[in-house]
């Protein structure tokens, strides 16, 4: 009787948090139609959108957090009981789920690269670069033109298409299905992370995305893309932070150098002289992006060392709670139907968005092979070579001007991310070297 009034409980959580968070929201959109001359007009009007979305995030955030506390204070879990409520509930806040996707008996096999002849070697090395290399490349491409480009309908109507939060959605549902039909189709090792614990992680990953699709409003595509080589220094602040990790000084160096790089750069880019608002917002939300990039990587890293979840799961269920939190935000700002609208009238859009988020899907599956055969350091290589490419490629197809300081500044740092890259394999031969000397002694 205990356990079914605790499910009573939740059910009341959960109906009285979304309903709070949904009156609130009317509210606050009723507010904002009032004022649409200043949302189309203004350079600032992404900070608008960007608290619709937060709240919308809310929706579901909301209601998880309070069924957590009361979980927690009233040892729900420790009661057991039979239901769906109560596996939904361990599976969310416990995990050591044994059922559905995931198979205990699985055992790892890592690959053994001496099995494999050189031409095999080589082979498999271009075919994970060319793979990551178009499906980048054409992500790039076309993430470029939805953005910046206007559409064309028969009858010569032009438009641009407006909302990021659904070129979000759009690449997540299809990595989502992907990932998801791999795990039913191969065995894994048991997953052991409460669910809620991927949730952080998906929510820093989709507001990343969210301010790199509107920073490509403010800023040109090559500024974001070095923005991205730059990652590396928001990587090691939230190192610093999260895991209290400690760097070599080769490491502070590059990332000296990698900053001077990006201002030259981004002082001589012609993108940063059209006014004050818009340099404001494209550096604010290109900050954003890399701040919450980094702590993406670094709490996905952290859930790997301390939980054991392969590649596809974490990918799965990211995806997952990814696909929840954007739906739930076009559904709660009526964005579905005026995107339908838009579909209509342009099918070129249609077109755009099925192989943005077709290369997106195959870019996230080709990440994990390239990772699982060659390793983290061949990767950063490859994504690195990629980045400059990608630059080349955008100044060629959308006539970005960049001038021999801004090629300097290209150079800069990707010179330095190659040099870190160096300095890295460098050290990690020495202490091998170190420790083989130090058994042969012992």
């Amino acid at each position: 009787m205990r356990n079914f009034v605790s499910d009573i409980v939740i059910c009341l959580l959960l109906l009285l948090s979304v309903s709070l968070v949904f009156g609130v929201s009317e509210v606050i959109k009723s507010l904002v139609n009032n004022g649409e001359t200043f949302l189309r007009s203004s350079s600032y009007n992404w900070i608008i959108r960007l608290c619709l979305n937060l709240l919308s995030y809310a929706t579901v955030l909301l209601p998880g957090y309070l069924i957590y506390k009361y979980v927690r204070r009233t040892k729900y879990i420790q009661r057991g009981g039979k239901g769906c409520i109560p596996r939904l509930v361990h599976s969310c806040f416990v995990g050591h789920c044994e059922t559905g996707l995931l198979d205990s008996s699985y055992t790892t096999t890592p690959s053994n690269h001496n099995q494999r002849t050189f031409v095999q070697e080589a082979l498999l090395l271009l075919y994970c670069f060319f793979g990551l290399l178009v499906s980048f490349l054409t992500w790039g491409y076309l993430q470029e033109k939805i953005i910046t480009q206007e559409y064309v309908d028969a009858a010569g109507n032009k438009d641009r298409f407006q909302d990021s939060q659904f070129l979000v959605f759009v690449n997540r549902i299809l990595a989502f299905f992907m990932s998801g039909l791999y795990l039913i189709v191969q065995r894994q090792p048991q997953h052991k992370a409460p669910l809620y614990k991927y949730a952080f992680c998906s929510l820093s990953n989709i507001m990343s995305s969210w301010c790199q699709y509107e920073a490509l409003k403010f800023v040109s595509f090559p500024t974001q893309v070095l923005a991205k080589a730059s990652k590396i220094i928001p990587v090691m602040i939230m190192g610093k932070i999260i895991s209290h990790t400690t760097y070599e000084y080769y490491e502070y160096v590059t990332a000296i150098l990698i900053c001077i790089g990006m201002t030259l750069f981004m002082l001589d880019n012609s993108d940063y002289r059209n006014g004050g608002a818009t340099t404001v917002s494209g550096t604010t939300l290109l900050g954003g992006y890399l701040l919450l990039d980094s702590f993406t990587s670094t709490w996905q890293n952290a859930l790997f060392v301390e939980y054991g979840a392969t590649s596809v799961q974490m990918m799965c269920v990211v995806n997952m709670f990814s696909c929840l939190l954007t739906a739930m935000s076009l559904f709660q700002q009526s964005s579905f139907p005026l995107i339908l609208s838009f579909m209509s009238k342009y099918p070129g859009f249609i077109m755009d968005c099925l192989l943005m988020s077709i290369c997106s899907a195959s870019g996230q599956l080709y990440i994990f092979y390239t990772i699982s055969k060659f390793g983290p350091v061949t990767f950063v290589i490859m994504m690195t070579l990629r980045q400059g490419l990608a630059i080349l490629l955008s100044c060629l197809i959308y006539h970005h001007r960049v001038t021999a300081i801004g090629i300097l500044g290209i150079l800069l740092v990707f010179g330095s991310v190659f040099l870190r890259i160096y300095c890295n394999n460098r050290l990690r031969a020495i202490r091998r070297r170190r420790a083989a000397a130090n058994s042969i002694k012992d």
